[in-house]
């Protein structure tokens, strides 16, 4: 999975990831094959709702994603594969643009640390996620957290066939953005390697930093504020192009969770009967800083780039009222339409922007 000059072994985190998470809420064999049915059903039948509710269609002869039932470790297992086939070729690239390579034995030894530090926070993560759509490494897979979902559900005490289905709702849509708009994978990994080019720094230099924020993340999920004042990922920018693109980064995962988000409330009681009460309940356990907070607000370094996340909603929202949902879906025609960071929490700017008339309410 890791080449020889890689950031990070990502086998390594792989493996510790495996060797740190626990296995999750008890069940039966019984009970838990019938919650892998249960959710490959209502993935299948999200896909007709999100579908009516959004007008995103797969593109005519794409190939259809799997949908795959997971555990934690499993979840682990794949986020690793993903980050290294995403990441490893860029930083090759760096490594080639440097006149000195780091020796093997240097190389290895850095790897090694970054991937036990990493997969701590794989393992982490791996109890908290309750699905995801794959876009690197796989060409595009959904995957559902079997017991994050289970063990979700049964806290916030809500009706478990409708949660599954408000959850496959929300990963569904993040299926159809990425198979019905072919560009917006190659553009996310544009910017993964614009971020990488405009870098100076060698590769060694680079881990070393990433160590820093990893140790700071692993802080953090101790609980541990530190002196809070550390930058998180934001310590590894330095170039004003880099923050540059951190910025269109930030804009369009706001943009593809907003709208998950969005189609989550918008298919209403009709399709998900609980699903005032889900919202509200998921919600609150939302508030506050708990364990995930921290990690994401570490991680990130701003607690500007956290809001940036809720803005996401507030902007579908505010564009589909002032333009209709085929006014929103302007979106989705190329980069250009993508909403800017200052745009995202104030729609009107979008839609005078990209539709160019005033925004009157649709």
């Amino acid at each position: 999975m890791s080449s020889a000059s890689s950031m990070v072994d990502w086998d390594l985190a792989g493996r510790t990831a495996r060797r740190l998470v626990n296995a999750g809420p008890q069940t039966t064999r019984e009970e838990a094959a019938a919650v892998v049915a249960e959710l490959h059903e209502a993935a299948a039948t999200a896909v007709a709702h999100v579908e009516a509710l959004t007008g995103l269609r797969p593109v005519p002869g794409g190939a259809v994603p799997e949908v795959v039932v997971v555990d934690r470790p499993g979840w682990a297992d794949a986020n690793a594969r993903g980050m290294a086939a995403l990441l490893d070729p860029l930083v090759e690239k760096l490594a080639e643009r440097q006149e000195t390579r780091p020796g093997v034995l240097s190389t290895a030894i850095g790897s090694r640390a970054t991937g036990l530090q990493a997969g701590g926070l794989l393992a982490f993560l791996s109890s908290r996620v309750l699905g995801q759509y794959e876009i690197f490494g796989t060409g595009g897979r959904l995957l559902l957290v079997a017991p994050n979902i289970v063990a979700t559900e049964r806290k916030l005490g809500v009706d478990p066939s409708d949660f599954r289905l408000w959850v496959c709702l929300h990963e569904v849509t993040h299926q159809l953005q990425f198979t019905g708009v072919p560009w917006l994978a190659e553009y996310v990994e544009a910017q993964i390697a614009e971020f990488v080019a405009a870098t100076d720094l060698s590769p060694d230099v680079l881990r070393e930093r990433l160590q820093d924020v990893l140790r700071s993340v692993a802080d953090a999920v101790r609980g541990g504020d530190g002196d809070g004042q550390a930058e998180g990922l934001m310590a590894l920018v330095r170039d004003p192009r880099q923050r540059a693109v951190l910025d269109r980064v930030t804009a369009v995962m706001s943009l593809v969770e907003g709208h998950a988000e969005y189609v989550m409330d918008g298919v209403g009681p009709d399709v998900v009967p609980s699903v005032r009460t889900l919202r509200k309940r998921f919600a609150q356990r939302r508030k506050g800083r708990g364990p995930i907070d921290r990690v994401l607000r570490r991680l990130l370094g701003l607690e500007q780039k956290m809001k940036q996340y809720a803005d996401g909603r507030h902007f579908v929202g505010g564009v589909v009222e002032l333009a209709g949902m085929e006014g929103f879906n302007r979106v989705w025609q190329g980069p250009d339409n993508l909403p800017l960071l200052d745009e995202l929490t104030a729609p009107h700017l979008w839609v005078e922007r990209v539709l160019g008339r005033p925004a009157l309410p649709a």
